[in-house]
């Protein structure tokens, strides 16, 4: 009967356990979705100016990029290769709600790109007590890094692809009687899926970086895969860009190559510093022995 109470008891301290863990998961969802919410609501509140000077920059014939990307192309000596004819775009709504359901969804989304340094910190704080003090000292900085990959391939799908993918499409036409009126929900998500797809693909030195620490992959093992990864970045290209075109599809496969030869040396020095750490704990664990002995 003893025994028997005991392992209840241990039983009910592990269901207490776990049941704590996901009391604390539950609070940090819910601050991360109070960040969002309070974001995407100072986002609705000036949903005009924003609008106006950010969802619609890609096709705004004033934008940036197209200049910058002009210019860019006469400095490589390749002429007017990536230059393009700013477009008059109009877009449309079918019904009564669309223009204010496509505010939230601007909101919404808006609101995750905004607070997705704190939703990750959130995540981290979540994960960090799981880990050992040296992991946790493997990870440091580990926000910044993610936070500035994410934005990086966010700005690089917002300033980049996104005027060549929407002059491409927008400039396309099968006849001069079909005219293209995009409705603002298409291009939303075509906009959308373009910034997300960029910003989590942006992500791959950390990923790299992760697997090595836990022991999935190793640098020479990325660097055998080399030329399955090409073929896998060629298809993430093809995902990420709507058009067709080869030039907008080789400007996202460029900077993803890049950035999978930069995961390659991230792997590397990762993989070179835990085999030191393993050098040392052994070295520390033989001098133990011959003091006990």
């Amino acid at each position: 009967m003893a025994t028997s109470f005991i392992d209840r008891k241990r039983t009910s301290n592990s269901e207490m356990s776990f049941i704590d863990h996901l009391e604390e998961l539950r609070w940090h969802i819910i601050r991360s979705v109070l960040a969002i919410l309070i974001m995407a609501i100072v986002i609705f509140v000036n949903i005009q100016w924003v609008y106006s000077n950010i969802i619609t920059g890609p096709i705004n014939p004033d934008f940036v990029s197209y200049k910058a990307l002009c210019d860019f192309s006469h400095w490589l000596h390749i002429g007017k290769a990536l230059c393009m004819d700013p477009l008059q775009i109009k877009m449309q709504t079918t019904t009564f709600g669309g223009q204010f359901l496509s505010g939230i969804s601007m909101a919404l989304i808006g609101g995750v790109l905004a607070a997705f340094p704190y939703v990750f910190w959130e995540f981290w704080r979540f994960v960090k007590p799981a880990l050992k003090p040296k992991e946790v000292r493997n990870t440091r900085f580990i926000i910044f890094w993610v936070s500035l990959f994410f934005f990086t391939g966010a700005a690089f799908g917002y300033f980049v692809l996104g005027p060549f993918t929407f002059n491409f499409l927008g400039g396309f036409k099968l006849s001069n009687t079909v005219e293209t009126i995009p409705t603002i929900s298409d291009y939303l998500d075509n906009l959308t899926n373009i910034i997300l797809g960029c910003a989590l693909a942006f992500e791959l030195p950390v990923v790299a970086f992760a697997l090595t620490k836990i022991g999935l992959i190793t640098p020479d093992f990325l660097k055998r895969s080399r030329k399955f990864a090409i073929v896998v970045i060629l298809i993430v290209a093809a995902v990420i860009t709507p058009s067709p075109d080869w030039i907008s599809q080789l400007i996202v496969f460029t900077p993803l190559f890049m950035l999978y030869q930069l995961s390659i040396v991230v792997s590397k020095r990762a993989y070179k510093k835990m085999q030191e750490d393993d050098e040392n704990w052994d070295k520390e664990e033989e001098e133990e022995v011959e003091e006990w002995s």
